[in-house]
Parts: C-alpha cells; sequence; structure tokens
C-alpha cells in the first residue's frame, strides 16, 4: 500500500469507528458525542486532498466508506432497548450520507486548491457537511421516508417540538438535524487550525 495512502486510512477509521460507537451516547438534548468526531472525516479528507490529491483522498473516502458499512452491519445485529443499534433506514441514511458528502467534498476542494489556502477547505466542509447532514436525517428519520422501512417506527422522531426547545414548533428530527449541523460547522472554522499546521509539517517534508 502507498505510504502516503496508509496514515489517511488509519485515521479516516479511526474517525468513522469511533464516530459509530460514540453516537450512542447523548450529548444534551440534542447532540451525541458522535457528533463531535465525525466531521474531523472532512479534515482528513482535506488533508489528503491538499497534500497527495484527489486520487489519494478518494480513496480515503472509500476506506472510511467501507468501514461505516462494516459498522452498520454489525450494529444491525446488535440490540438494544428499542432493538436493533442500527436499523436499515439509518444504514442507508449513514452510508450514502458519508459517500455524498465526502465525494463533493474532494470535488469542491480541487477545484477551489489554487485559491487561498483557507478557502478551499472551508467552503469544501461547509457545504459537504451541510449536504451529509441533510441527507441522513432526512433519509432516516423523515416521515415522509417510512416505505424504506415500514416495520421501523420512527414516529418519536416525528413529534411536534419548539425547534431546539426555543424556535418555532418542527418535528424532532429536524431539531436533531439543526444542532448536528451546527456542530460541523463550528468544527469547519476550528479546522482551519489543524489543516494548516499538518499540511505545513507533511509539506515540509517533501521540500
Amino acid at each position: 500500500m502507498n505510504k502516503a495512502l496508509l496514515p489517511g486510512i488509519i485515521a479516516m477509521t479511526a474517525i468513522v469507528v469511533a464516530s459509530n460507537i460514540l453516537v450512542q451516547f447523548l450529548f444534551g438534548n440534542w447532540l451525541t458525542y458522535g457528533a463531535f468526531t465525525y466531521p474531523l472525516a472532512f479534515l482528513v479528507t482535506d488533508v489528503m486532498n491538499r497534500v497527495y490529491g484527489v486520487a489519494t483522498a478518494r480513496r480515503v473516502v472509500l476506506a472510511g466508506f467501507v468501514t461505516g458499512v462494516i459498522c452498520s452491519l454489525i450494529g444491525t445485529q446488535i440490540m438494544g432497548e428499542f432493538g436493533p443499534l442500527v436499523t436499515l433506514r439509518i444504514a442507508i441514511g449513514s452510508g450514502l450520507a458519508f459517500l455524498t458528502a465526502q465525494l463533493l467534498d474532494v470535488f469542491i476542494f480541487n477545484r477551489l486548491r489554487e485559491g487561498t489556502w483557507w478557502r478551499a477547505p472551508l467552503a469544501s466542509t461547509l457545504i459537504g457537511s451541510s449536504v451529509d447532514t441533510a441527507l441522513f436525517f432526512t433519509i432516516a428519520f423523515s416521515g415522509a421516508l417510512s416505505f424504506i422501512e415500514p416495520a421501523n417506527d420512527v414516529s418519536w422522531a416525528g413529534e411536534i417540538l419548539p425547534l431546539l426547545g426555543a424556535g418555532p414548533l418542527a418535528p424532532l428530527w429536524v431539531s436533531l438535524a439543526v444542532a448536528d449541523w451546527g456542530v460541523k460547522l463550528a468544527l469547519a472554522l476550528i479546522a482551519l487550525v489543524p489543516f494548516r499546521l499538518i499540511v505545513g509539517r507533511l509539506t515540509a517534508q517533501f521540500a
């Protein structure tokens, strides 16, 4: 295996596995601990894209996708209080959201790579994160898509409540999505610091 590829695959795999574990634990009313680790996948993708190029970044994304599928398959076999930890809708939503958002991130980053150093990672992560959140929560919890898995009762996610406990009325899953999206946006900004440092160090090795 290409030595340039291995660190990226290890980092991406670790993030996906950690996020699949931490998503089982709540953080407040609207988030899980997985919400704080999963966005780091975009950082890994962007670093690999900047230093090693599009092809390597896509391979790292594919490794993350395969890892996520394996985690989902394992999760379907683990029974929680209300059934399998991972339902078909969650598995489809998670896999489709990850692959679509990460490949979109790679594409946008590559189109903007010649601009100011922060523009490509920030724009690609913001757009990719937004698509990721929209796809996952809609597929996994929207009542309009109940035909995907009719036996899976997600009516609890459709309960109408004030958005994030204080805003206009909206289904619960929308509050969960907005909270998740907010964390992703915040981390997209914070991640610019490690992005700059990691890219600088890796680039210096080739100088």
